[in-house]
């Protein structure tokens, strides 16, 4: 069989759930404050994935303005119960101290591309729900249980209920199944039933170097639960140089051939920081059943970067350079998404063109800030785009971004000063992480014609980040002028998305934004934008 490289889905991609229907797979992955909601992926032979759709695209499904940074949604899990595809996913409100205010939720829809229904909500005890569909119709509700009393760990087991469809809620008995190993911070369960024994996959030990993928099983739905034999199935957390790490929160999907695979989730560290700048991204693993009755992960439990999959993966796309126009009115390219609000409109347009934001709230606001962008998905780059906007003064600004979150960016930005000036200024809170202030501007101000269009762009080599400019009409076409100095790239990462450790869930982004702190909505019109990946000699687990 072909070999392929880890990851399947590479930048950030989180918390991946699989099913298969007859010949085709879907992967949905998590998209916490990044709008619409939830990312389902699609291949036929487990190698070659394509974006399908975003299901979560209305108010009546999700709202995450006012949402902190990294909670929306978390771990859905996708199903079918062999008439209607099932989608459960959690819209986390609070994710610091000791409470967790989220919501669990179901959709379905009839294929994969909708229509997907409006919302029922199920519970709210705690988060990473998924739908197990039982041989005999029942269907079962499983989740994590958050107990705000046990600090500092205050993950507190597995919940079982049967959910009723018909009547839309959760009836019967709860009852707490599995209360994991002594790695602790057991979350994201799923279910399945496999001759008389059911089986739950869970993850453990963080979102951080400790996590893994833990296997249980019973012979009663109810439990007792016992654990794996290595208790792992995958994990790199004893395996410190391996190319894979952060691994675990996985799920299992078998073949029409019967050959069984783990997808999960991983990251590839760089540098002495050991930074995820691509965030955690989706891989799999080839699995088997043993005499014993037990899964394990072919080499595991430490993740394998090569993998044997039924097809052979096209690579070319993945290093095609995209240029993205806006040239039909009201259409956004699917690569992109932007912050929590479900209500676009009021924070951009593609007319005439070009695509127009229309400044809001300042950049790293969790409300509403117009902010569109596409995930990172090398480890080198480069990006351009070209903006025409008029500021009035200092308080309205608009540009190309490296974005994280609030507490992690770097931000080209056409603004003005206190006269109307216009100039071009560097906005970085790179010397000041993980306080989320703004870095001085010294040095980094450059004057610009009073009217007209600006080319940005910016190259990422690695940690590596440079800043350039040119003025069409004033510069030669192709000329473009280095501002700033080079900046750590490394800092748009998990780690450094203001929480060390097990706080920060997402990923890099790049793309275009527009403030405007005066109220008063003044637009940027963008003609285009363009990614263009970079093979870098720096970038040892590239694809």
């Amino acid at each position: 069989m072909p070999l392929v490289r880890n990851p399947i889905l590479p930048g950030f991609n989180a918390d991946p759930s699989i099913v298969r229907v007859g010949q085709d797979y879907y992967i949905a992955t998590s998209t916490f404050e990044w709008f619409p909601g939830v990312q389902i992926h699609h291949s036929r032979d487990l190698a070659n994935w394509d974006l399908a759709c975003r299901p979560l695209t209305r108010k009546a499904q999700l709202d995450m303005r006012g949402n902190p940074d990294s909670c929306g949604i978390w771990a859905p899990c996708l199903s079918h119960d062999g008439e209607r595809f099932w989608l459960v996913y959690t819209d986390v409100k609070r994710k610091d101290g000791s409470f967790k205010d989220c919501y669990n939720y179901i959709v379905t829809a009839p294929t994969i591309d909708g229509p997907w229904s409006d919302p029922v909500l199920v519970n709210g005890s705690g988060f990473d729900p998924s739908l197990f569909h039982d041989e005999d119709g029942r269907k079962w509700f499983v989740n994590m249980l958050w107990d705000h009393r046990q600090r500092p760990h205050y993950f507190a087991g597995i919940a079982l209920q049967e959910y009723d469809p018909g009547r839309g809620k959760l009836v019967g008995p709860r009852k707490n199944i599995y209360r994991g190993t002594d790695l602790g911070l057991v979350e994201g369960p799923h279910l399945y039933k496999r001759g008389e024994w059911y089986y739950l996959l869970t993850a453990e030990g963080g979102t951080a170097y400790d996590h893994a993928c833990t296997l249980a099983r019973s012979k009663d739905i109810w439990g007792p639960y016992e654990t794996h034999p290595q208790k792992h199935i995958v994990t790199s957390k004893n395996a410190p140089f391996a190319a894979l790490q952060r691994s675990g929160h996985g799920d299992i999907v078998e073949t029409p051939e019967g050959r069984t695979y783990l997808v999960h989730l991983g990251g590839r560290p760089t540098g002495q920081e050991r930074r995820c700048v691509l965030g955690r991204e989706t891989n799999i693993q080839e699995a088997a059943w043993a005499d014993d009755g037990w899964l394990y992960v072919k080499n595991g439990p430490v993740p394998s970067l090569h993998v044997d999959v039924p097809g052979a993966r096209d690579d070319a796309p993945y290093w095609a350079r995209q240029r993205y126009t806006f040239t039909v009115d009201g259409e956004l390219h699917k690569d992109f998404q932007w912050l929590r609000t479900p209500e676009p409109e009021r924070i951009l347009a593609v007319r005439g063109g070009q695509l127009v934001l229309k400044g809001r709230e300042a950049i790293g606001s969790w409300f509403e800030q117009a902010l569109v962008a596409r995930r990172q998905t090398h480890f080198s780059y480069d990006a351009e785009t070209v903006v025409d906007f008029a500021p009035r003064d200092e308080r309205a600004f608009a540009g190309l971004t490296a974005y994280y979150s609030r507490f992690n960016f770097f931000y080209l930005t056409v603004t003005a000063d206190e006269h109307g000036a216009r100039e071009l200024a560097i906005m970085s809170s790179e010397e000041s992480w993980p306080d989320g202030d703004l870095a001085s501007f010294a040095g980094r101000v450059v004057a610009l014609p009073g009217a007209g269009k600006v080319k940005l762009a910016l190259s990422v080599r690695g940690r590596e980040l440079q800043f350039y400019y040119a003025v069409p009409g004033q510069d030669e076409e192709g000329k473009l002028h280095k501002i700033g100095p080079v900046l750590d790239a490394s800092i748009v990462s998990d780690e450094c998305g203001g929480h060390q450790a097990h706080g920060s869930f997402t990923g890099a982004f790049v793309g275009v934004a527009c403030s405007d702190l005066n109220g008063e909505a003044t637009e940027a019109r963008f003609d285009y934008f363009t990614y263009r990946p970079v093979q870098h000699v720096t970038d040892r687990y590239e694809v």
